[in-house]
């Protein structure tokens, strides 16, 4: 049984965390720590827990925690998994983190979009925690980078054709849009009720720093530097991300032919499902779930490549995907504890 602590477990993220690990057969929750909800019970928090836990918020050093557990997952803002994560790390604990700290392989970018990194030379070590391009690295791995949430749909979405070259990487558009939980649980005017009911809306329009990650990534895919041109949009739902891709095709293509080089491409995907010619998602066909839909279509008129990419940005974007890290990371079957089968209507 693998011991788990949830290190700033108050949010949306740590409460799904502890939602999907409770019924996880081979992991026992063992600590959830907050500062602000420190000692209070967490179905007093979160009322569907009631029943099912009775775990209390701790407020703890990472020192403490590790005694309870043999992973942890770090759910804390930007800034702070960067301290914590080297403490767990000297306590020989596996890590998996939540945050951007570690997603960014250069100081210099992350420093250009957050803040100056204070553990980097942990950064080399990092490995970026998406498996279906990093597994064997992330067996290996000590300290695990999950990806963000937009960064996990679109990667997904346009790997298979920068890694085959079927696409020009000059002409890459991803049109992004989530459901109001990925702002976090925190008060923001942007994400009330009001604000977001009956709108639809653009935000940080070229500026949104979940671009430089998509970046580094599709580069490392391509074998050379890539640029796009991402705008994410807010939608009036609790969760779900629809990312809609385009660009030039780089070669003559059918969609029958792509579909056939995605379904070779995530042979060995369990959270990959690939769409029939024709069909394509929806975030009401993935939510609760673990899993990423993707379609492939190309335009009749224009002759463009179009992927649309479908995941619940709090699971397959998040909590999800870091326990799909954790069991790879602990020799466990990839789906284990993650069998589930989305939410509809």
């Amino acid at each position: 049984m693998v011991k788990i602590g949830i290190y700033g477990g108050s949010g949306y993220t740590g409460q799904e965390l502890l939602r999907l690990l409770l019924n996880h057969p081979d992991c026992e929750v063992t600590a959830i720590t907050s500062r602000r909800y420190r000692g209070t019970a967490v179905p007093d928090l979160y009322p569907h827990f009631r029943g099912l836990t009775d775990l209390e918020f701790m407020d703890a050093s990472p020192e403490a925690v590790a005694e309870f557990c043999d992973a942890v997952f770090l759910a804390v803002p930007h800034g702070e998994a960067m301290d914590s994560a080297p403490r767990f790390l000297e306590a020989r604990k596996k890590v998996i983190d939540l945050s951007a700290d570690f997603r960014l392989r250069d100081p210099v970018t992350y420093e250009k979009w957050y803040l100056p990194h204070r553990s980097p030379e942990l950064l080399p070590e990092a490995v970026y925690g998406l498996p279906e391009l990093y597994r064997d690295a992330i067996t290996e791995a000590r300290l695990t980078a999950n990806p963000g949430c937009y960064p996990t749909c679109a990667i997904l979405g346009l790997a298979p054709l920068l890694k085959g070259g079927w696409i020009d990487s000059r002409t890459l558009i991803i049109d992004a849009k989530s459901g109001a939980s990925g702002a976090g649980r925190t008060l923001n005017a942007g994400t009330l009720f009001c604000e977001v009911n009956e709108g639809f809306k653009a935000y940080k329009v070229g500026a949104h720093r979940h671009r430089p990650e998509i970046e580094q990534e599709l580069s490392l895919l391509a074998g050379f530097d890539i640029r796009v041109i991402f705008t994410p949009h807010l939608i009036p739902a609790n969760r779900g991300i629809l990312s809609t891709m385009y660009g030039t095709p780089a070669k003559n293509v059918r969609p029958a032919d792509l579909i056939e080089v995605y379904r070779e491409f995530y042979s060995n995907a369990p959270f990959v499902r690939i769409c029939d010619e024709g069909i394509v998602p929806s975030i009401s066909s993935v939510k609760g779930s673990n899993f990423c839909d993707l379609g492939i279509a190309v335009d009749d008129s224009t002759g463009q490549i179009l992927v649309i990419s479908a995941i619940d940005n709090l699971i397959k974007g998040a909590a999800g995907q870091a326990i799909q890290n954790m069991n790879i990371m602990f020799g466990l079957p990839e789906d284990r504890g993650l069998g589930l089968v989305p939410l509809f209507p």
